[in-house]
């Protein structure tokens, strides 16, 4: 069935235009009893059932502190809104995140926390885990060789899954918990083993972090309540740099609080949204060629709020605002010229202090995405409260929609993204989803991606060796009674694998030095760029700081640089390759397996 991109945008709009409302669905969430301090809630369907369910690892509560809650908590949905939870392990408190680690098709989470108090030999003794699933959001096995072994002595907390370094696999980054164990990205090896790429200790923190395209490179930034800093571009390797430039100033030594990535104007680059100094929404826009960021925000309230949210609430092609302080919330529906009109309000009881947020589940398939969020509502106890609102309309025919990717974005080939798509049916009535890609635009011909999946919303895809700027997706949802097909209403770009001239920076300003391949035994390419003419020297040492060689650059001009490096007589171990000049120092590693 053939749609042209008018009629997809017809749809967008008539599905939006019945209005926003939200009803409490929280029959469940409620166990167990939580406690306090803040956490981390996210939607995913963990054990495939087509219904979308809700994870954490808990507040301040867990494991069994004031409360019942423990481990790695998982509310099942039953697709109408209510839920029943199930608990595994001897910790937690921190922040969560969800994907396919170890690519065998089921979910696993990975997770950040303060409370690593799990007995010897059992998963949760660290401070950063990675657990696997087995389809069934039960009996989790760790898959953490590796992971917080760089300083982190001290609570972990927000968490997130992406493709750092573009080779297919989920990575991890996380954030420490309010104290002083920085920010630390770990890459996946495929086999169970994690190994730093970037961090840093050091400076408080508002627990948060996500992940996404800021600049649309095709590599993955980060956004972080940090001290230090916020806006982290990534550069395809695993190391990020810190962009915040002309920002305005955090709210206090703790960072900027509530920030969430989202694309407002559909041009393939995110966004960035977080709560300013007064309390007030801001929304950013990097722009390239000013080499700032562009105020956004327009009509968006200025004090009232703790946290915002990024996403197209009422599907309209357009990503929204979501905010929520002090009890209230609010949906902010965008037109992607950066105004906003205000759509929808939900409540909680008073005092209702933020302590999680997160929007994107379509928890009764009705078509449009739901709310789940954690305030503290006592007066003198110290108790939080778990609470999902869902959009209340009820569907009278079949739709599915994309969400994402919604057009012009940059991916890598071969890097591992995510497909998300809204679907409403009918009530009594089951849909599957089938998904199909074309290189060739919107008119294919299409080569099957998915077939017949559930309807959780969201399928993991490794991005196909096929470079093109005319590349779209094809959704398909059928239930037993008809069928419905919508196609991505803008293309979206697949380029190359990574070759080593594209690590070398393109436009460097400062001390860098990187290699490639960076997993090896054989010949590493060593480039390094020196921002003014010097001489130097660049030497490898191993973990515990013993010198395995030197090499003297002499005097080189500014600008790039090579050279090569035979590993094959070294031992199996991580090594660290250093560039020291009169203006400073800097570091990359290598990974001999």
């Amino acid at each position: 069935m053939k749609i042209s991109s008018v009629l997809i945008i017809f749809v967008f709009t008539a599905t939006a235009c019945f209005g926003l409302s939200y009803v409490e669905s929280s029959n469940g969430l409620q166990n167990p009893l939580l406690e306090g301090g803040r956490t981390e809630m996210e939607f995913a369907d963990i054990n495939n059932d087509g219904n979308v369910d809700i994870l954490s690892i808990g507040d301040h509560g867990s494991p069994y502190i004031n409360t019942l809650e423990h481990g790695i908590m998982v509310w099942f949905g039953d697709g109408q809104g209510n839920w029943d939870v199930y608990q595994e392990g001897e910790f937690g408190y921190g922040g969560i995140a969800v994907g396919d680690v170890n690519n065998d098709g089921l979910l696993d989470v990975g997770f950040g926390m303060h409370h690593n108090y799990a007995p010897p030999g059992q998963l949760g003794t660290k401070l950063m885990e990675v657990a696997l699933g087995n389809g069934t959001g039960r009996n989790w096995v760790a898959w953490d060789s590796g992971l917080a072994s760089h300083g982190e002595t001290w609570g972990m907390f927000g968490t997130d899954f992406a493709d750092f370094n573009n080779d297919g696999w989920l990575d991890m980054v996380s954030n420490s918990f309010g104290g002083s164990a920085g920010v630390h990205a770990y890459l996946n090896y495929h086999n169970g083993f994690w190994d730093q790429s970037f961090g840093f200790i050091g400076g408080m923190s508002r627990d948060d972090i996500v992940c996404g395209d800021i600049n649309n490179d095709g590599n993955v930034d980060f956004a972080v309540g940090q001290q230090y800093g916020t806006a982290y571009f990534g550069d395809g390797t695993g190391n990020f740099t810190l962009t915040d430039h002309n920002l305005p100033p955090p709210s206090g030594q703790r960072g900027r609080p509530g920030v969430a990535l989202g694309d407002i104007d559909n041009d393939g680059a995110k966004e960035l949204s977080f709560v300013d100094a007064n309390g007030g929404i801001d929304v950013w826009k990097w722009n390239p060629a000013g080499d700032s960021w562009v105020d956004r925000h327009g009509n968006l309230p200025d004090s009232g709020y703790q946290t915002t949210q990024l996403y197209d609430m009422n599907c309209d092609g357009f990503i929204d605002v979501i905010g929520f302080g002090l009890h209230i919330g609010k949906v902010w529906t965008g037109d992607g010229t950066g105004n906003w009109t205000e759509a929808a309000t939900f409540s909680t009881p008073t005092p209702g202090d933020f302590k999680a947020f997160r929007v994107g589940g379509d928890v009764d398939h009705n078509g449009f995405p739901d709310i789940v969020l954690v305030d503290d509502e006592g007066t003198s106890n110290y108790r939080n409260t778990a609470h999902c609102f869902k959009e209340s309309s009820v569907p009278d025919s079949l739709c599915i929609l994309p969400m994402f990717p919604r057009g012009w974005e940059k991916f890598y080939a071969g890097s591992v993204q995510f497909i998300d798509w809204v679907c409403a049916v009918p009530t009594g009535e089951t849909a599957l989803v089938s998904l199909d890609f074309s290189s060739t635009g919107p008119s294919g011909p299409w080569s099957l991606i998915a077939s017949n999946r559930k309807n959780s919303g969201r399928f993991q895809w490794t991005m196909p060796n096929v470079p093109s700027a005319n590349c779209y997706i094809r959704y398909t949802a059928q239930t037993l009674y008809s069928s419905d097909t919508v196609i991505t209403v803008q293309p979206f770009v697949i380029v190359e694998p990574v070759a080593l001239s594209e690590y070398l920076i393109t436009e460097p300003s400062d001390l860098s030095i990187k290699v490639f391949p960076n997993i090896t035994r054989g010949v590493v390419n060593i480039s390094y760029y020196l921002p003014n003419p010097t001489k130097g020297c660049i030497s490898l040492y191993t973990v515990d700081g013993r010198k395995q060689a030197r090499f003297d650059i002499g005097t080189s001009q500014r600008g790039k640089h090579q050279l090569k490096l035979d590993v094959r007589a070294l031992c199996s171990g991580i090594y660290f390759c250093h560039l020291k000049t009169k203006y400073g120092r800097t570091q990359t590693r290598i990974v001999v397996p």
